[in-house]
């Protein structure tokens, strides 16, 4: 697992031929590299929020308990595997008009591995100021895509051209995911207690 990662951040190509040859299942993905990186985010959010806590500027700090942190957590983590999933279905999408698609499950597979630097990202919200947190999104975007548009033409054993197309519509489909999950994790990691709060009153 660890050799994927740093083969994708550091030999993109190389790593992405190697991955294709190894036809690696959907479980196997899964235990050795999804589940595993989709922790760092929600662990150092985790470690961030309980013992940091959000400044919002104007000297407003918001700081969430021990159990609300867990509960956020656990959704946060949940959500995340399924942002893969829905990436995964939307490449599947795409592939459906070429000839000879990967499957549903090599789908999922590709764009578990396509999500590494946004997992990698997360590693800043440890100490989770805001402007902080959204520039390495920002940066974990930027090679997510990257990675995408060099994996997608090899992926589909089709032109750059065509790669082109199908990476920028997973992409922008992406990226409307992410601002759904940015959103949820404000609510979830800044605003967790004052919600559980109010539904319990």
């Amino acid at each position: 697992m660890l050799t994927h990662v740093w083969g994708l951040m550091a030999h993109p190509n190389r790593e992405w031929s190697q991955i294709k040859e190894e036809r690696e299942t959907l479980t196997h993905l899964y235990a050795h590299h999804v589940l595993l990186l989709a922790a760092i985010p929600v662990i150092c959010s985790y470690i961030g929020t309980t013992q940091v806590g959000w400044h919002l500027g104007s000297g407003t700090k918001i700081q969430l308990s021990y159990l609300d942190a867990l509960g956020a957590g656990i959704v946060f983590y949940l959500v995340i595997l399924a942002a893969v999933y829905v990436v995964g279905k939307v490449i599947r999408y795409m592939a459906k008009r070429y000839p000879n698609p990967p499957s549903q499950s090599q789908c999922v597979i590709f764009a578990g591995y396509v999500a590494t630097p946004m997992f990698l990202s997360g590693i800043v919200a440890v100490y989770p100021l805001i402007w902080l947190c959204l520039l390495a999104g920002v940066l974990g975007l930027c090679y997510t895509a990257y990675l995408l548009y060099l994996g997608i033409p090899s992926f589909l054993n089709i032109s750059k051209k065509e790669g082109f197309i199908v990476s920028s519509t997973t992409l922008g489909v992406g990226v409307l995911v992410l601002e759904a999950l940015l959103g949820l994790t404000v609510l979830l990691w800044g605003y967790g207690e004052r919600i559980i709060l109010s539904i319990l009153s």
